[in-house]
């Protein structure tokens, strides 16, 4: 007997969150790296759980799945953009007449901002020393 478990991937910056939806009754459970991680300990801003849940508000199933998160790479908030588009893409697969919301909310759009690499000669990307004329 093979559970039935819709799958999504989010990334943003250098984070990837791996995410899988089943039918619960709205549990979460987070690994973070190869460690089991408390949800609320982790995530403890307010501003990263309601990124975190945006897609399950939004189309009403909190309390439908239970979610199991990977998540590896990048800082705290990177990897809260990372889980919610992953839950957006997990969403898709369970039902495909939520893309008209989704996608009217923004949760579908993968964030390709990156960080600039350091070039030869400078500080950091752009950043160089100051000029001296004398």
């Amino acid at each position: 007997m093979s559970i039935v478990q819709y799958y999504g991937t989010g990334r943003r910056k250098t984070s990837v969150a791996r995410v899988y939806l089943r039918p619960g009754k709205g549990n979460l459970k987070l690994i973070v790296g190869k460690r089991v991680r408390e949800f609320d300990t982790y995530f403890p801003l307010k501003n990263h759980k309601l990124t975190i849940y945006k897609p399950l508000n939004l189309t009403n199933t909190v309390d439908n799945f239970d979610v199991f998160i990977t998540v590896q790479g990048g800082g705290v908030s990177a990897q809260a953009n990372a889980i919610r588009l992953g839950i957006s893409r997990a969403l898709l697969e369970y039902n495909s007449e939520l893309r008209p919301a989704l996608k009217k909310a923004g949760l579908l759009t993968r964030d390709a901002r990156e960080k600039e690499r350091k070039k030869y000669g400078l500080l950091k990307a752009r950043k160089a020393s100051q000029y001296h004329k004398r």
